[in-house]
């Protein structure tokens, strides 16, 4: 058995930690996917954002809590997959202690397992708009509303392992990505990380490098 097929699930104690924290960490991690089939599905996470806390006026979990927000109130480590714009679907995992409501998105994935898979979900994509934004790594994993709340430290459906590590060198931040008219401090937060020139980073970002 290789080393990758014997990576846990990271575990709620590493969720845990502050999101900003997370977000970083979770660069180069393996998101994987299992299909009811038992197809695996897999990409190495390229870029994330940090939302957190009561205060972070970008976030869904300022102010009060909400039935759509809910599982950012929860125990660190489920999955919070909502729907944006009514079209497409968000996959964040919950960050910080449990009633402190905080969550990293995952932004964009380097494909590794699955290819062929992922391209029948999003057919006539190039590969690299295969997983390059959120709601295309969504589409391309078969993620859902269906996932929302899942526990991702137990490695059923869908978990975050070890893969690789990325240096500081190779790390980019900037401001977070669709705030419409999120007010200062908070519009410019640099929230987002990516690996610099990795072609799987959004294209939104006008930042790859």
């Amino acid at each position: 058995m290789s080393l990758q097929l014997q990576a846990q699930p990271l575990t709620a104690e590493f969720y845990s930690q502050p999101a900003t924290t997370v977000a970083r960490k979770l660069l180069g991690a393996r998101l994987v996917r299992v299909l009811p089939d038992g197809t695996r599905l897999s990409g190495r996470i390229v870029e994330t954002e940090a939302y957190s806390g009561i205060d972070d006026l970008a976030s869904h979990g300022r102010h009060r809590r909400t039935p759509r927000n809910a599982p950012m109130w929860g125990a660190p480590g489920r999955a919070y997959v909502y729907l944006s714009r009514g079209l497409y679907w968000m996959l964040n995992v919950v960050a910080e202690p449990q009633d402190q409501p905080a969550a990293v998105l995952i932004r964009a994935l380097d494909p590794l397992e699955g290819i062929d898979v992922m391209q029948r979900h999003r057919p006539d994509r190039k590969l690299a708009e295969l997983t390059s934004g959120p709601a295309r790594l969504a589409l391309a994993l078969s993620v859902t509303g269906a996932l929302n709340t899942a526990d991702m430290t137990q490695g059923a459906e869908l978990w975050i392992e070890p893969d690789q590590t990325i240096p500081d060198s190779q790390v980019r931040t900037g401001p977070r990505i669709g705030l419409g008219k999120t007010p200062e401090p908070w519009l410019s937060m640099p929230w987002r990380w990516w690996v610099g020139g990795n072609p799987y980073v959004s294209a939104r970002s006008g930042k790859r490098g």
